[in-house]
Parts: C-alpha cells; structure tokens; sequence
C-alpha cells in the first residue's frame, strides 16, 4: 500500500481531478484484475484500450485511473489523473510503488539481436559461481537467486520486473542479469530502472513487423544507452556496425568488445570444436564449452562485464572455463554407435540461423551430411521468412521447411513465403513437412552415420501455438527420444 501522491513522485500530470492524498493497495493495468482501492493505468496497446475499460475498474473498486484520455464521466470518490504516455507513466509508477529496488542492488541490460539470453544466462551462471547473490530476468526463465519463475516475454512489464526485483532485494541479491528487447524499450517497460551497465550484442533483421524500418528499430536499441546514467557502463560488440551508434550519446563510461577490432576488451579463437572453444582473451587462454564464433562474442562480453563490475581477472576466467550452455542455444545430443549428432538452437532470425549454420560447417569435416529443420512463426516479420529458407539452403545438404508456431496464421502459407527464398540449384534439396513432430523424425530417417541434425527456430520452448492454442512441444524432447530409441 502506498500514497497516491508518492507512487506519481516524477510523473508528468497533465490533469489531475480528485485527491492524490488517497491510500492505494496496487497497480493494475488489465481491469478484471482490479479490487478495492486500486490504481488502473489504462493502457492503448496494438489490440486493446484501456480506455475502454475505465468504466468497468471504477465498478470494481479502482481509486484512482492514469489515462491519456480524460472520460466524459468522472466519478467523483475517483481520482483521474491524465499524463502524456501511459507506458511511461505506468513504468515510474511501478518502479515508485516498489520502492525503486534497481537503486539496491546492481542492475545490467543486455540488448541486441541475437545472445541477450546466453549471454545474461551466462553472466548469472558466472556471478552465482563466484559467491554472489544473483538475479536474471530472461526469455527463458527468471531466477530469484535459486527460485524459478515462469516467464512469458522477453522483457516483463514493469510492475513485474519491479515486483520481482524487490523480492530479489529482499533475500540480499547484489546482482540481477536482464534481457532488454526492442519491444521493452519502445513501451517504456525499462523505464524508472537504474541501470549499472549495459551491453550491445549485435544488431540484425528481426521485429520488423513491429519497428517499421530498421533504423527505427536500431534506434529503439540506442535509447536504451542513451538513458543510461553518467555512473554506469556502455559495453558495446564493435565488430558490429552499429556497436559504435549505440554509445554516441550515452553520457555512460563508453567500452567496446570485439573479435576483430582493436578496443577494451578482446579475444581470439584459438580452436572451435563441437567440444567448446579454446580463447585468447586479453593475452590469457580459457577454454569454454560454448561453441562457436557467436558464443565467443558471448564469453568476452560476459568477461568485460565482470571485469567492469570489479571481479578479479583470473576468477574470472576461471570459472568462464566451467560454465554451461544455455537451454536450447546450440544444445546437442549424440547417438554412441553411429555418431549422429542432433544441434537444437533458437535461431529464429536470418543472423542467428546464419551464424548457427557456419559454426557447423566450420567444424565439420565435410564426410557427413547436414541436414536442416527450420520453420518461421505466424503473426511475426514476413520479410524475413525466404531470408531465412535462402540461408538454410544455401548451407545445408538437406532441409525440411516445417511449422515453427503458426499462430493464427495458415502454416502452409508461411511455408511457401519461406519457399520463395530459395535459390534454383537448391531446389532439389529441400522437402516440406507441415507437421514438425514429423518433419524432425524424418530428419532422423534421413540421417546416416556421422551426419548433423540442425532443428533451428524454438529452441527452449515447451509449446508449440496452432491457431491461438499453446500446445506441449519440445525439440528437446522429441529429438532426444528418437535418438535414445537409435541408441538401443
């Protein structure tokens, strides 16, 4: 519970009708969740108002409502309080009702592309090995020190990340590890947090169903450094072209990391085997079982990261050498007789697929055959749909197009988009099987001794989403039973 005029300390109000003096027991943006006494934000998203449901809070016993639209109804024991950017608002607001618990402890952003989550997954791993009470908000999961919570979006809603840092802050964590998405950024979902540091990955097509051109969507990624405070961190991948764009105007201490470029914090690959990766970094070797040139970007930017937050440079790479790969990021599972080797990765854009697709051969030795499972999810970016077929062909032996998570779109038409992409001489290389449960196990028929199965595209995920309805879907699982049943 909190004052009104406290949860509002830095809001913009434009207009505010009624009494800020009134006692709130929380803060809702979805209105069936409203009870006695609560604050309702009402929010325009892509689908839904909010400002529909203004009515119907106040019934259910909202004190007080944030709008950007002042109703033409006030009920007078409600207090209306109208701002410029509802997002904005909402996010202040949360981050006031918690008691700011980002201040508490030291907060990092992870933004870009592809590797937000191996990279935040790593750093949690890397700091809970050193000792540390620590926190990760990721796709994948969030973690409270050592208890798990259910996630469903990259980059929560504020009141939720708000929510589930104070509970870190109240066991003692001194450290949290977050994913920070495009989507986060332009909703205002990150902002009211402090920030220690932040970290750029890579920039490449993606969400452009969402961000209309890609400048607007490189932009949105910038912002995030832009706000970040003149005590933190601005670590950056230099070898990517828009490494540099993102520290332009941060007024935070501004490093850069990279393979190829000479800056702050540096590695090269010494050897890249399905095994792991042996890195020079920074004159020192470490060996990781990360594969791969894409997960070494990862290991030297969760490196600087330490070093930037003060931990001691040969701990670090220490425990670097013992650190596990993340659920469903180039997971593989190998057959004992016949040497079948089955790689789930998450790549679900043109970059990752690409990166995934050239880790593989460059460690093949060219004897076996690669073959390819890949789909691209309904309601999401068209235009990356044949970027995405053009590559697997183009660096496979064999693919199979198949479902990815349709939504509530026709999965056969998402497979001819893909389709299109695909160049004459490799035509004769692919085959579509609508159904993926199927095209995966005809992917394992195909296989022969010492050949790679590459199934790219939902990696972590334990569901597959056909025409609204979430179903239970694992690669994982699916991949791993075939094999077993190889192996016997």
């Amino acid at each position: 519970m909190m004052i009104l005029k406290d949860i509002l300390y830095k809001v913009g109000l434009d207009i505010v009708i009624g009494s800020t003096d009134v006692q709130i027991n929380d803060i809702h943006f979805d209105s069936r969740a409203v009870k006695e006494n609560d604050l309702f934000v009402a929010i325009k998203g892509t689908a839904v108002d909010g400002h529909d449901y203004i009515e119907k809070a106040v019934s259910q016993g909202a004190k007080a409502v944030v709008l950007e639209v002042m109703p033409d109804y006030q009920d007078e024991n409600v207090t209306y309080i109208k701002v410029e950017n509802a997002h904005k608002a909402l996010a202040l607001m949360a981050a006031n009702f918690y008691e700011n618990p980002s201040r508490q402890l030291k907060l990092v952003g992870v933004t870009g592309t592809n590797g937000k989550t191996t990279t935040t997954s790593l750093l949690y791993q890397l700091f809970k090995k050193s000792g540390f009470k620590t926190g990760l908000i990721s796709t994948v999961e969030i973690l409270i020190d050592e208890k798990v919570v259910a996630t469903k979006h990259t980059t929560p809603d504020p009141m939720t990340i708000n929510k589930h840092l104070a509970a870190m802050v109240a066991i003692g964590v001194d450290y949290c590890f977050m994913e920070v998405s495009s989507h986060g950024i332009a909703q205002e979902r990150v902002t009211g947090l402090e920030f220690a540091g932040g970290v750029f990955t890579n920039l490449t097509h993606d969400h452009l169903d969402y961000h209309s051109t890609f400048a607007e969507y490189r932009d949105v990624k910038k912002r995030f450094f832009d706000q970040l405070p003149k005590d933190a961190f601005a670590l950056t991948n230099l070898d990517d072209k828009n490494g540099a764009v993102m520290l332009q105007n941060t007024k935070a201490k501004k490093l850069g990391y990279a393979l190829k470029t000479f800056t702050d914090y540096r590695a090269q690959i010494i050897e890249n085997q399905f095994g792991g990766l042996l890195l020079k970094i920074n004159e020192h070797e470490v060996w990781s079982k990360m594969v791969g040139e894409f997960n070494a970007y990862n290991v030297l930017a969760i490196y600087a990261c330490a070093i930037e937050l003060g931990l001691e440079e040969i701990e670090v790479l220490e425990v670097i050498s013992q650190l596990e790969g993340v659920s469903g990021r180039f997971q593989y599972f190998t057959t004992v007789e016949n040497r079948i080797t089955a790689i789930v990765d998450y790549a679900h854009t043109p970059d990752a697929l690409k990166n995934v697709l050239e880790t593989i051969n460059s460690i093949r030795t060219r004897n076996e055959t690669v073959i390819t499972v890949v789909g691209c999810g309904g309601d999401r970016d068209t235009s990356k749909r044949p970027k995405m077929a053009h590559i697997a062909a183009a660096l496979s032996d064999q693919v199979i197009f198949t479902s990815d998570n349709p939504r509530t779109e026709d999965p056969q038409l998402i497979l001819d988009d893909m389709e299109a992409g695909v160049e004459p001489q490799d035509y004769k290389k692919t085959i579509t099987i609508l159904d993926r449960s199927q095209a995966i196990k005809a992917a394992a028929k195909m296989a022969d001794k010492n050949d790679i199965i590459l199934i790219a595209g939902k990696g972590h995920e334990t569901y597959q989403e056909i025409n609204g309805v979430r179903s239970d879907f694992d690669d994982r699982k699916i991949i791993a039973d075939i094999l077993n049943k190889l192996n016997k």
